[in-house]
């Protein structure tokens, strides 16, 4: 075996590891914001535009700053009505 044909083994072995690395940050990135801008209101396949590094920046950017078109939660669930006082009454004790 020559040289150049050991080198773009080694070469080839490399890239492979590369590009198995490459996809497996990718989808440790695509399926968190996939939730997230489904989550805001927009479209999950902007997720996509983290498999290119200074596009998924701008979606960070974007989702930031965005107005998030979700439904806000009402009062009631937010802060629920006091619990009454037992019936009947206890007369106070002097």
């Amino acid at each position: 075996m020559n040289d150049s044909q050991q080198i773009s083994s080694i070469f080839a072995m490399i890239a492979g590891f590369y590009l198995i690395f490459y996809l497996l940050m990718a989808t440790l990135f695509i399926i968190p914001t996939w939730f997230i801008a489904k989550k805001a209101g927009m479209s999950p396949w902007l997720s996509l535009l983290c498999l290119f590094p200074l596009t998924g920046l701008i979606l960070l950017y974007i989702l930031a700053f965005a107005e998030w078109n979700v439904v806000p939660v009402s009062k009631l669930v937010a802060y629920p009505p006091p619990v009454p006082p037992p019936y009947p009454p206890v007369p106070p004790t002097a």
